[in-house]
């Protein structure tokens, strides 16, 4: 077999895989506006440098004209179960890293991870949908830290378990309980600054169609910030861009 032949065949494979589950990413797990700022980008070039690159290379390097077909399929097979064995683990921590929460508390947003929260956490929630990893995208929810007597329970629990509130879904509510006193704090897209051309032509579009002026809150995930542009009217995230909102 021309190895040039069996390495194009392997890569349009691969190519084919690698476009499905880019598509899950993009669609389902990773969905707008939150792609960008859940790290999504990195997790495609660590799928592609796995399944795309490595794969068909290896495949390109053992196949010989000159080998006897039972070794080629011998080495076929080895990569096979070397890329799957790879790829799975790729897919593992992609499935971990995908946001399952989008957390309104007090005056920012705030991502939350599949691997951030632990069984026992979730397990706590007040409704279904707060105890359970999200599969089709991060559940938008809010979040209050309990008043009065129990709010010096809560800190020592903060304290002693190293999580905040937005880990904490037994301290979670709906999402429209929230969010209207958290876009209080909100500020206009003119606070923001260091904006580069093209992301204030982009913002200068979402507010040409926008029937009410947008406003900024910011979205963290883990120690990285983001501008969240919301619309006062859904209150949802309409688009999340790389700029530091507390700058």
């Amino acid at each position: 077999m021309n190895r040039w032949k069996a390495a194009a065949i392997h890569l349009s494979i691969s190519v084919v895989v690698a476009l499905l589950i880019g598509a899950l990413l993009y669609f389902v797990w990773f969905p707008s506006p939150y792609f960008a700022a859940a790290g999504a980008n990195k997790l495609i070039l660590l799928l592609m440098g796995v399944d795309v690159g490595i794969g068909p290379l290896l495949t390109l390097l053992v196949v010989n004209s000159h080998k006897p077909l039972r070794l080629i399929r011998l080495d076929l097979t080895v990569i096979g179960i070397l890329q799957a064995i790879a790829f799975g683990y790729g897919l593992h921590v992609i499935i971990n890293a995908r946001p399952v929460f989008i957390v309104a508390e007090l005056d920012r947003l705030v991502m939350v991870s599949a691997d951030q929260l632990t069984d026992a956490d979730l397990a706590q929630g007040q409704q279904p949908e707060f105890r359970k990893r999200s599969l089709t995208g991060p559940v938008l929810v809010g979040a209050l830290p309990p008043k009065g007597k129990d709010a010096g329970l809560f800190a020592l629990q903060v304290m002693r378990s190293g999580k905040d509130i937005d880990q904490l879904p037994k301290y979670y509510l709906p999402y429209d309980q929230v969010i209207g006193d958290v876009m209080k704090r909100a500020k206009p897209l003119a606070s923001l600054k260091n904006v580069t051309a093209s992301q204030q032509a982009y913002l200068a579009a979402l507010q040409a169609a926008s029937s009410s002026p947008l406003k900024v809150l910011p979205l963290q995930r883990g120690e990285h910030s983001y501008s969240a542009i919301i619309s006062p009217a859904s209150k949802r995230p309409v688009a999340v861009l790389a700029i530091d909102p507390w700058k």
